[in-house]
């Protein structure tokens, strides 16, 4: 069996290179991430498409124990308690499909994946619990960096303790997610640990000609697994209407 695999071609849109720039003063009034959106594969694309050979570590900062445990990974036996692992939370939003986002309530923010049919909480201005199950998705507080009235908020919730504080900058909308459970960054089994924390950093784009983007930047922190944080960004566009979105199970992907 071919180490290699295809995925579904109708799930996402190919592109050349593009020049994205993120619109300013923004207020929470004003940015609105709800409606369905594509994803958009312009980089990366022979990890993101194609599910990589065994091995095949490339761009990533492994560290020695993870590429032990990435060794292990068969591509002609995986577990049925392995079929979901490449849609965890930091990994899902490398993972090609659609995004229908809508509100919950009026302080979480829901994504819904139809690549595995995984859906993601997003707390505003929320506090994580002191004590929680761990879960595929984890669970994620977030902030708006940009608050009413339009003023920087430079701080934010601000990049993944440690290592990846130097990123910090501002952002339309910034997650933080903890409380994961061990899963992959990449099909071919490179993983992350149950001590990952995940940092992400979403800008809300309008181009000249009307279409909707955002970029989402994350950031990955993995003290057991990955010799420095993991960083990586995925474009979505949004749709005009939901008739490409398809929800597939992950045991069925």
């Amino acid at each position: 069996m071919s180490n290699y695999r295809f995925l579904s071609i109708p799930s996402f849109v190919l592109t050349g290179s593009m020049l994205l720039v993120p619109l300013l003063g923004l207020t929470q009034e004003r940015v609105d991430f709800t409606g369905y959106w594509v994803s958009v594969i312009s980089e990366d694309w022979r990890w993101r498409m194609v599910v990589p050979a065994r091995g095949d570590y490339a761009s990533m900062p492994i560290s020695a124990e993870g590429r032990r445990v990435a060794d292990l990974w068969d591509p002609d036996n995986i577990g049925p308690d392995e079929t979901c692992k490449p849609y965890g939370a930091a990994g899902i939003m490398r993972v090609p499909g659609r995004l229908h986002i809508t509100w919950e309530n009026e302080s979480t923010l829901r994504i819904d994946t139809d690549a595995g049919m995984q859906t993601r909480y997003f707390h505003l201005n929320g506090q994580t619990p002191s004590e929680m199950k761990p879960t595929l998705q984890g669970y994620s507080v977030a902030q708006w960096a940009v608050p009413p009235g339009g003023t920087s908020a430079r701080s934010g919730l601000g990049a993944v303790a440690g290592r990846a504080a130097a990123i910090t900058q501002s952002r339309t909308l910034e997650v933080r997610t903890t409380h994961m459970l061990p899963a992959y960054l990449r099909w071919n089994g490179v993983p992350y640990s149950a001590d990952a924390a995940l940092a992400e950093y979403y800008d809300l784009i309008e181009r000249p000609n009307g279409n909707i983007w955002f970029v989402v930047t994350t950031v990955v922190d993995d003290p057991l697994y990955l010799d420095q944080p993991y960083v990586t960004s995925a474009n979505f566009k949004k749709e005009s209407e939901d008739s490409r979105w398809n929800p597939i199970p992950c045991p069925e992907q």
